[in-house]
């Protein structure tokens, strides 16, 4: 069964903006190069240091495997990693169970092959 993975960041305080410039212009290309499905990502509505990633995997194996791949790859490592990284002072994972149709309907504001987001 598919599965669907929502990451939350704290932010450095103040860095949320230069954050979103990195995900979006560096390491979302990246995931989609690697055929990572991205569902959605962006600033938190309620919070000015929050930060969500939302992305789907044929099931948990397909995401362990695509993750541990994708981060250890060279691409990451000397790409937008570091710079990434320090800018999160903490994140959280929640991984859960989802139909392909459930899947489809978070596709809202998901993200056209070109990096541009569909609302």
């Amino acid at each position: 069964m598919p599965v669907v993975e929502i990451r939350s960041y704290r932010l450095m305080p103040g860095s949320r903006d230069h954050f979103h410039q990195l995900v979006s212009q560096q390491s979302l290309p990246l995931m989609l190069d690697w055929g990572m499905d991205i569902l959605d990502f962006g600033p938190s509505l309620h919070d000015a240091d929050g930060y969500f990633l939302i992305r789907a995997f044929d099931d948990l194996a397909k995401l362990e495997a695509t993750q541990a791949a994708f981060y250890a790859s060279p691409a990451w490592r000397n790409g937008p990693r570091e710079a990434i990284v320090s800018l999160i002072a903490s994140d959280s994972n929640v991984v859960m169970a989802m139909s392909h149709d459930r899947i489809e309907a978070l596709r809202n504001r998901a993200i056209a092959a070109d990096g541009r987001r569909l609302d």
